[in-house]
């Protein structure tokens, strides 16, 4: 499981008109062709200290053939642990969830607990705490498998994956969705001739 920002184009705004979009409300003085015009679907958020402007790609992937199981498209702000309970795939290969420190929460620990899914999420540090020699163990165990997934966001990259050019949710999302299964399709031809497991690293 991960997630990747999937960047829009800037609808150049200030402060007051970007928080009456954010609402879902006309800015003052804006017509009708503006508001078109206009993406209120998308937000703003952070990374790395970096600011980013768009949506979010949420999606679980087999860590052995490196294909996405199922997908869900968010505004950019949206926690990644949020999406964990519409993200689940009991039929993956693995019962086995991994995850980045994103998903560290027990809300959804207890939600792997329920549906009888091993616990592969990465650990955070608690505050204050300094980080612990097993703690660094268990992350980079779970982060060794759990790079293959990169390798899927990576593979969307090169097919234009990483940026959309529409106004909306909806129109964004369809667009995402023809790329993953471009994706997949692309996957499984090089599937048909090779085995996975022999390139697995």
């Amino acid at each position: 499981m991960d997630a990747s920002i999937v960047q829009a184009p800037i609808t150049q705004t200030k402060s007051t008109e970007r928080e009456a979009l954010n609402e879902g409300q006309a800015p003052d003085g804006w017509s009708a062709k503006r508001l078109t015009h206009a993406d209120r679907d998308a937000r703003w958020t952070k990374k790395h200290g970096k600011s980013f402007y768009g949506y979010k790609l949420h999606a679980n992937a087999d860590a052995r053939y490196k294909l996405i199981r199922r997908v869900k498209v968010t505004a950019a702000n949206v926690d990644d642990g949020q999406t964990l309970k519409d993200m689940l795939d009991s039929s993956n290969t693995c019962n086995r969830l991994l995850a980045d420190r994103g998903y560290d929460a027990q809300a959804n620990r207890d939600l792997l607990e329920a549906g009888q899914i091993k616990d592969g999420i990465a650990r955070r540090a608690k505050p204050g705490q300094e980080r612990r020699q097993r703690l660094d163990a268990r992350n980079k165990a779970i982060n060794r498998i759990r790079a293959r997934g990169e390798h899927v966001f990576a593979g969307l990259e090169q097919l234009g994956g990483k940026c959309v050019r529409a106004l909306t949710l909806a129109r964004n999302e369809l667009a995402i969705l023809i790329k993953c299964a471009a994706y997949n399709a692309k996957r499984l031809v090089w599937l048909v001739g090779n085995d996975p497991l022999e390139w697995a690293r």
